[in-house]
């Protein structure tokens, strides 16, 4: 039996080895497939980055598929039992690198359009993707410059859907309707080297700061809320010493990040840190990366339809979540619109025999066919015009 659509697309995408950030031709195949569907294309690089952006129609509300074509490397290849990225399908299974996270969902999206675009191709409103290589890496030059791009030239999203792996046991069983923020430090605590045999004569960083580092992971940072968990601090990186077992070493430095809900902002996260620190009397420099702000889609117009998709599909009933890491749906969300998270089930996500199931990609096409049926054929539409 030939493979479905989805799946022969998603296969086709897993044999590109498209580690962060080499797209290594994904978007040049996705967007082959869309002008033939009628839509306008445009590559949008920055630096090394690939980024496309691809819409049709011009008029609002406007649908937007986001995700992205790198994967994270693959680790040891004698661990894998096929190479990664020569697709393998077992046990009904699609197996290799980006399977899951997120070329599954990219080829879901592809052939969802060209289904409904093929039934409705006068469609009211706009269908947009928007993909970057930039996502698994240091996300500077993805999303986000695309996004200021299309705000500078007043181009609206209405709706984003993010093909991020969201589910727990079953396709459709949890959606992303928002995200934790995440706040990086960087903390380089300051002492004397000396020998270890005369303390005195010496300041150790570590003996000096444990007190407040054990503060700041014991902190009630908040309660949380109807929709986010507490505030989570944790290290993620302590180094020190000079290699020798006799020498105090001169300086500690600590990674830490913060998951932080809506009820902070980095400012305050940012003075209370220095204020746990500063009351230990410590010698220290301190620098501060936002990875991105916490945001929130309420239930609404892009909930209730993709709540509703699933149901017909599946016939599962979906739970919101905002649980995980961060997601580009940072990027978009603080522009105003509404953005949900769908993918498959995130059980192998970046691990070793990464793998979908072939029936969750069918599905997925399925769902994703029946939000824009939703969202462009039954609902008025949001802010007039837009080119």
């Amino acid at each position: 039996m030939s493979p479905s659509p989805t799946l022969a697309l998603a296969c086709d995408l897993v044999s590109r080895p498209s580690i962060t950030p080499d797209d290594a031709g994904c978007q040049d195949l996705m967007a082959a497939r869309l002008a033939a569907t009628g839509f306008r294309i445009e590559p949008m690089p920055f630096g090394v980055v690939t980024n496309l952006w691809a819409r049709r129609g011009e008029t609002r509300p406007c649908v937007c598929f986001a995700g992205h074509t790198d994967v994270v490397p693959t680790g040891p290849l004698d661990q894998w039992d096929s190479p990664p990225f020569t697709p393998s399908i077992r046990d009904g299974r699609l197996y290799g690198r980006g399977a899951c996270d997120m070329k599954g969902s990219l080829a879901a999206m592809i052939t969802a359009i060209e289904a409904f675009v093929a039934a409705h191709p006068d469609h009211p409103g706009s269908i947009a993707l928007l993909i970057t290589s930039d996502e698994e890496g240091p996300s500077i030059d993805g999303t986000r410059p695309v996004i200021e791009r299309l705000e500078q030239r007043g181009e609206k999203i209405d709706y984003a859907l993010v093909g991020e792996p969201s589910c727990r046991e079953r396709l459709g069983d949890t959606i992303k309707n928002g995200r934790r923020g995440s706040l990086n430090g960087d903390l380089r605590i300051h002492g004397k080297q000396g020998h270890v045999a005369y303390p005195h004569l010496a300041k150790n960083p570590f003996h000096a700061s444990v007190d407040a580092l054990a503060a700041l992971c014991a902190e009630e940072w908040d309660k949380g809320n109807a929709h986010f968990p507490p505030t989570s601090f944790q290290i993620a990186n302590l180094s020190m010493g000079t290699g020798a077992d006799n020498v105090i070493p001169s300086r500690l430095d600590a990674q830490f990040n913060l998951r932080f809900s809506t009820e902070l902002d980095p400012a305050i996260i940012q003075t209370r840190v220095r204020q746990i620190l500063d009351a230990s009397g410590l010698d220290y420099e301190l620098t501060w990366r936002l990875s991105g702000h916490p945001f929130l889609t309420p239930a609404g117009a892009l909930v209730e339809a993709t709540r509703a998709a699933i149901a017909d599909v599946t016939g599962v009933q979906t739970l919101l979540s905002t649980s995980g890491g961060t997601s580009d749906g940072r990027f978009i969300a603080p522009t105003g619109a509404q953005v949900v998270e769908l993918g498959p089930v995130n059980a192998t996500i970046h691990q070793i025999n990464e793998s979908v199931g072939v029936d969750e990609l069918d599905a997925l096409s399925l769902i994703y066919r029946g939000i824009l049926e939703r969202l462009l054929l039954t609902r008025e539409q949001p802010g007039g015009d837009d080119t």
